[in-house]
């Protein structure tokens, strides 16, 4: 039985979501919908396996055995028809740590990557911060669903001269599940250009019914070639502070390149209970996260309703994945200082400001609801009381 309901004190656990919110420039007391980590426990079949490792009481460096792969391969044919091979893994502690070693192993100083805004801010700080050229093909947003601009995706390749795609898949924060028809459009635009795409598909395992997540590189032979797949246990099973992700290269050149960078980096064997935990999570999780996500499509759902019924000056962006809902906020009429202003010092929600994922971000904010539906309910309620207030303030209503 899971009992996604129950109400978890994360303060004073050092918790990035909860303890820091002072120190960041929030008020002490909001209620945190923000970072992309849960209020859930982990399944206990994680828990179990990290008592046993415990117990065991060394924690030398580590390697993987077979086992490792097994449930890894396992996984993602089960849940994804996607068959992996082991030479193709690479770990390393997080997806940001192999989109950063890829731009800097793929490209050079001053060579232009492309990403879709608005998109998950860290894809535009790994480029600029490794002094790449940031090119960006804007989502398209029409009746509340965003689509490619296919026609300015490759005219922002040819002119700019693009080297690296980084592509979200599912995308966050708009919640789009890409098509195959949309995934081999761009993959062949980029094969066309010699464009090499390297794929953050940490999300791949939340979708919502009706949508089906396509791993880029199962579109073929030709894609798996040209692309990396960044993948990770940490947000299917909120594992994300023991710092575990498998990547996927299917080309043994490129797999050099990424292999030699990292070790640049200082960086060799992962985390011995990032192992662990991972193991654990795929080979016996499965269940666990089936049932958390009906309990998120009811929370989807719960959104949905509310804002339909009590907030309608705030639209949902309808999700077809991940647990990061967009919400457009415009039609409070603020600029988006004063929207953080509200969500911040009126609601007491701690949510993620629309303008840092980018060009066409702004006048949304991002929230999560992989928490408990009480705590959903309470944030709700919040923005539905400071909205209230704002529109009386306006003089809307009387």
């Amino acid at each position: 039985m899971h009992c996604f309901d129950e109400i978890i004190d994360r303060r004073n656990t050092g918790s990035l979501k909860y303890d820091f919110a002072v120190k960041r420039g929030k008020p002490a007391d909001v209620l945190p919908l923000w970072v992309a980590d849960m209020d859930f426990r982990v399944p206990p079949c994680v828990t179990r396996a990290l008592e046993e490792r415990i117990r065991h009481g060394i924690y030398g460096y580590s390697e993987p055995g077979e086992a490792y792969f097994a449930a890894l391969k396992q996984w993602f044919s089960s849940r994804h028809g996607w068959q992996i091979r082991p030479e193709w893994l690479i770990k390393t502690p997080g997806v940001v740590f192999a989109l950063c070693a890829a731009v800097r192993a793929l490209t050079q100083k001053g060579d232009a990557v492309l990403i879709q805004q608005p998109v998950y801010y860290p894809f535009t700080e790994s480029i600029v911060d490794n002094g790449r050229k940031l090119v960006v093909n804007e989502l398209v947003r029409s009746g509340g669903k965003y689509s490619v601009d296919f026609e300015d995706f490759e005219r922002k390749i040819t002119e700019n001269d693009v080297r690296l795609f980084i592509l979200c898949s599912p995308h966050n924060p708009v919640g789009r599940v890409w098509t195959r028809e949309e995934l081999t459009r761009m993959g062949e635009i980029c094969r066309k250009h010699r464009v090499f795409v390297v794929s953050d598909e940490i999300h791949a395992d939340f979708t919502y019914p009706g949508h089906r997540h396509i791993v880029f590189a199962s579109l073929g032979p030709e894609f798996a070639q040209n692309s990396m797949i960044c993948t990770a246990p940490t947000k299917t099973f909120n594992l994300a502070g023991l710092q575990i992700s498998n990547i996927f290269i299917p080309n043994q050149e490129v797999r050099r390149k990424i292999r030699r960078e990292i070790g640049r980096a200082g960086y060799s064997q992962a985390n011995v209970m990032g192992l662990t935990a991972c193991r654990a999570a795929y080979e016996e999780g499965a269940q666990w996260l089936d049932a958390l996500k009906e309990y998120l499509t009811e929370n989807l759902s719960f959104v949905r309703g509310f804002l339909r019924e009590r907030l309608p000056e705030i639209r949902l962006t309808e999700p077809e994945g991940t647990y990061l809902i967009w919400l457009d906020c415009s039609a409070l009429g603020l600029n988006d200082r004063e929207l953080d202003r509200l969500m911040t010092e009126k609601a007491k929600l701690w949510l993620d400001a629309g303008p840092i994922f980018g060009q066409g971000g702004s006048g949304f904010q991002r929230i999560n609801i992989a928490c408990p539906r009480s705590v959903l309910e309470e944030a709700l309620r919040r923005l539905e009381a400071a909205a209230r207030e704002q529109k009386e303030k306006a003089g809307v209503l009387s």
